[in-house]
């Protein structure tokens, strides 16, 4: 799979979001250095297994719509085979 990369204000601003959970829940500064390679590895081990979750939502959700069309079609040629 191909590595994600994110925007630069994207990836600063999720740089400073991790910078301030270890001050406000672990109570220890973290630089942005190494909150940037946190983000990596986070990214690089979990990443995958979320994208692949969406995909898979994605999927499942496109499959709920075109089964939707189909019954909308079924219901149209239904109606045409009453006119004849």
């Amino acid at each position: 799979m191909k590595k994600l990369e994110l925007p630069k204000q994207e990836k600063a601003d999720i740089v400073r979001a991790i910078q301030v959970y270890f001050t406000e829940e672990l109570e220890q500064d973290i630089g942005t250095l190494p909150a940037e390679l946190l983000l990596d590895f986070l990214s690089g081990q979990i990443g995958p297994h979320h994208y692949n979750r969406g995909l898979r939502d994605a999927h499942t959700a496109l499959l709920g719509k075109m089964e939707e069309l189909a019954d909308a079609l079924y219901r149209l040629e239904e109606q045409r085979d009453i006119r004849r």
